[in-house]
């Protein structure tokens, strides 16, 4: 992927994360700084189902996904919170040395920013979405190449997948769905697994939430709009009982870890309309937001 020109707003994952950014911002206010924090603050790790583990912080998610031939991470949160994740692994009884992949959903600082320290810690071998390679082995947030407090530790990308590439370890298998928008390579991850007797089609979705991406000319990336509308077209079409995403409040996670605790006999991530209901809400936000800032564009540019 070439690097994009120009500067330009980061396309953060929480509509919150719109305040921390200004064009051409290079340090974090007070504010950014409060926000990052209570993205890193901890909590435990725990079984979601069979074979799959959350790792993350309270506010970014990492997923551990398990094999006999080793175990599959996805996404590394903020370079801080590597040392969260590696304590999570090892306090679910996992060896951070068997970690043999680790995956990434979209090269945003709060989701690749603990790649490089984990893929040190792991040995782990790093695949991405061909899209993104550029962005995590640069450091830097596309379209805002030189917003440094927008970058990331570099990290070397091994391996790059496309739309439908399948990634197997053992009996594990993921496969990419690119999703772009929120970020070039966006790329949700897809795989089957079995609880109670039951075969179950997970999926752990980038995002296309627009946030401060500039879906108006001057664009955060080329055909970013027509990129977004692709991915509510592709995300509706995905059969999905198990929806997990980078951000735990998108599926409500916390509500749903009580509700497991309260009665371990129904597994509450268990929800077919989870995500159809997500996806559509998207969509909407997506056109509405296109819309307004169209009109401002078209009031800004008035003699």
């Amino acid at each position: 992927m070439r690097r994009r020109p120009g500067l330009a707003r980061n396309g953060f994952c929480l509509r919150a994360a719109a305040a921390l950014l200004a064009v051409g911002l290079t340090i974090f206010p007070a504010s950014a700084q409060s926000q990052r924090e209570r993205w890193n603050t901890p909590t435990p790790p725990f079984r979601i189902l069979e074979g799959i583990y959350y790792v993350g912080t309270e506010g970014l998610g990492a997923y551990l996904f398990t094999s006999t031939n080793g175990h599959v991470l996805l996404d590394g949160a903020l370079p801080e919170s590597a040392s969260q994740i590696e304590a999570s692994i090892t306090a679910l009884g996992f060896r951070l040395s068997d970690v043999k992949i680790l995956l990434n959903s979209h090269a945003h600082f709060d989701h690749s920013g603990g790649l490089a320290q984990l893929k040190a810690a792991t040995g782990a071998r790093l695949i991405a979405h061909a899209a993104d390679r550029s962005a995590l082995e640069g450091g830097f947030y596309a379209g805002s190449e030189m917003a440094k407090a927008l970058g990331a530790p570099p990290v070397k990308v091994d391996q790059t997948v496309r739309d439908g590439d399948v990634v197997r370890l053992g009996d594990l298998t993921l496969t990419a769905r690119h999703t772009p928008g929120h970020s070039p390579g966006c790329t949700s991850w897809e795989m089957r697994t079995t609880e109670q007797g039951s075969e179950l089609n997970v999926l752990v979705f980038c995002s296309a939430s627009v946030a401060a991406n500039r879906i108006t000319p001057p664009l955060q990336y080329p055909g970013i709009v027509e990129d977004y509308r692709r991915t509510f077209q592709t995300a509706s079409s995905l059969k999905v009982d198990v929806f997990l995403a980078p951000h735990p409040e998108f599926f409500d996670m916390t509500a749903k870890r009580a509700a497991l605790s309260r009665s371990p006999g129904s597994n509450p991530f268990i929800d077919p309309n989870a995500f159809p209901s997500f996806i559509a809400r998207q969509g909407a936000d997506f056109e509405r937001e296109l819309e307004r800032r169209t009109q401002d564009a078209a009031k800004s540019a008035r003699p």
